[in-house]
C-alpha cells in the first residue's frame, strides 16, 4: 500500500494517548499515512527522528498539524437567503426561530440541482477550513416529498445524514399540528429513513414539546435511525432531560440549563454539543462551557450552519467564541471540535490521528494549535491535498 511521510511539523496534535494527555501533542513531529484508491488511513505518528520509511515524504516546513473537524450540527439543504432577517436582530429584532418557514418556502421552491450547487458550495467552503466530517439535516422541506429528496441528495455527500422533518410545524398544519407529527412519524419517515442515519427534533417553545418529542424519536429508532435533539436553546425546557432519559448520544444548543440538566449530562455521558456562532449570530447568552466541563460533561463543538440563526461554517471561528465568550480553554476548543464532534455521532476512525483513523491531516500556516483561537478571522486551516 503507497506510504506517504509528512516531516517538518513543528507541533502535531494527535489526540492520542499514546502520545500523552489531552491533545497528544508531539513536537518536531512526522504522521505517516497509507492509502489507496479507497482514501487514506494514519499508519504512525511520533518523533521525527523515529519515522519509518515511505514511498513519498513532504517537508511541511515547520507548521502545526491537526486532526480535521468535525462538524457534528449543520443545516445546508437549504435554498434562499436572510440576510435582512439578520439585519433586523443586529437592530434589536429578538430571534425565535420564525424566519425558518422563510427557508421553507424557498427550498420547495428550489430544484434538486439548485439544493445539490448550494449543498456543495457549503461542503466546499467547510473542507477548504479545514473540516472532513459533516453531519447535514433536513428539515426545510417539510413535506414526504421535499424532506425525502433532500437527504437522498445530502447522502450523496456524507454518510451523517439527519432526517428533521420535526423543525417545525409547516403553514398547512398550523391549525392541526397533531396530524403533522403523524405525518412526520408515518409517510414521512418511511420516505426519509433509507437515506437517514440520524433522527433529531426541534424541541423548544414554538416548535414541538417534550411528548412529540419523544414521540418522534420513539418511531425514528423503529425505523433503525438514531435520535439527536435541539433543546434548550431559547429558553430553559425540557428538552436536555428528555435527551438524557433516553440516553440520545447528543443534545444541542445548551444554551439556557437547570442545575439539574448539568447534572443529567454528567451522569448519563450525553454530549453536550455547543453551537457559539449561532449566540453570536443573535446576540443570546452564550452557554456557560468552563461550567460544565468543571462538572464532568463532555462537549463538542459544531457549527450549526444555516441561513437563518447562524450562517457561518468556519469552525476555526466556534473555536475561538469559545475559548473567548464560553470559557474553554484552546485544547478544550480544539479538542471540542475534532474529537468531541467525532463521538457525539458516534464515530471512532475521525476526529483523532491515531493509527488507524482516516487520514484526514488538517495543516495550519502557524507553528501551533493555540493560533486557532490566537488568530480569528484568519484562514490558517487547509486539508492535506
Amino acid at each position: 500500500m503507497p506510504a506517504l511521510l509528512l516531516t517538518g511539523i513543528g507541533e502535531l496534535v494527535t489526540l492520542d494517548p499514546a502520545h500523552g494527555p489531552g491533545l497528544g501533542l508531539v513536537r518536531d513531529a512526522a504522521v505517516v499515512i497509507e492509502g489507496t484508491g479507497e482514501g487514506w488511513r494514519v499508519a504512525w505518528t511520533g518523533p521525527a527522528r523515529e519515522a519509518p520509511e515511505a514511498d513519498q515524504a513532504q517537508d511541511l516546513g515547520g507548521r502545526a498539524v491537526i486532526p480535521g473537524f468535525v462538524d457534528s450540527h449543520s443545516h445546508l439543504l437549504f435554498a434562499g437567503d436572510r440576510g435582512e432577517e439578520f439585519a433586523a436582530r443586529m437592530a434589536g429584532t429578538t430571534y425565535d426561530g420564525g424566519g425558518i418557514r422563510t427557508t421553507v418556502a424557498a427550498t420547495r421552491a428550489a430544484t434538486d440541482e439548485e439544493l445539490e450547487a448550494n449543498l456543495l458550495r457549503h461542503l466546499r467552503e467547510m473542507r477548504r477550513q479545514g473540516t472532513t466530517t459533516v453531519e447535514v439535516k433536513s428539515g426545510y422541506g417539510l413535506t414526504v416529498a421535499d424532506e425525502a429528496r433532500s437527504l437522498a441528495i445530502a447522502a450523496r455527500f456524507t454518510s451523517e445524514t439527519t432526517y428533521l422533518g420535526a423543525h417545525v410545524v409547516p403553514p398547512e398544519h398550523a391549525d392541526d399540528p397533531a396530524a403533522y407529527v403523524d405525518l412526520v412519524t408515518g409517510p414521512m419517515l418511511e420516505a426519509c429513513a433509507p437515506h437517514a442515519k440520524w433522527i433529531d427534533v426541534f424541541c423548544e417553545r414554538g416548535a414541538f414539546d417534550a411528548d412529540q418529542a419523544r414521540a418522534i424519536l420513539s418511531a425514528g429508532q423503529s425505523s433503525g435511525l438514531r435520535g439527536r435533539l435541539h433543546a434548550n436553546q431559547l429558553g430553559p425546557g425540557p428538552g436536555v432531560q428528555l435527551a438524557c432519559e433516553l440516553g440520545l448520544v447528543a443534545v444541542d444548543h445548551c444554551t439556557y440549563l437547570s442545575d439539574d440538566d448539568v447534572t443529567a449530562l454528567a451522569d448519563t455521558g450525553t454530549i453536550a454539543t455547543l453551537l457559539p456562532g449561532v449566540e453570536f449570530s443573535t446576540r443570546s447568552p452564550y452557554p456557560d462551557a468552563r461550567a460544565l466541563i468543571d462538572r464532568g460533561v463532555r462537549v463538542a463543538l459544531a457549527t450549526d450552519c444555516n441561513p437563518g440563526s447562524c450562517y457561518t461554517s468556519s469552525m476555526p471561528l466556534c473555536i475561538a467564541l469559545a475559548v473567548r465568550e464560553m470559557g474553554m480553554t484552546p485544547a478544550e476548543a480544539l479538542t471540542a471540535a475534532t474529537l468531541g464532534g467525532a463521538r457525539a455521532l458516534g464515530r471512532d476512525d475521525v476526529g483523532h490521528l491515531r493509527p488507524g483513523a482516516l487520514g484526514d491531516v488538517v495543516v495550519l500556516e502557524a507553528p501551533s494549535y493555540l493560533h486557532l483561537a490566537y488568530r480569528p478571522g484568519v484562514p490558517l486551516a487547509r486539508p492535506l491535498p
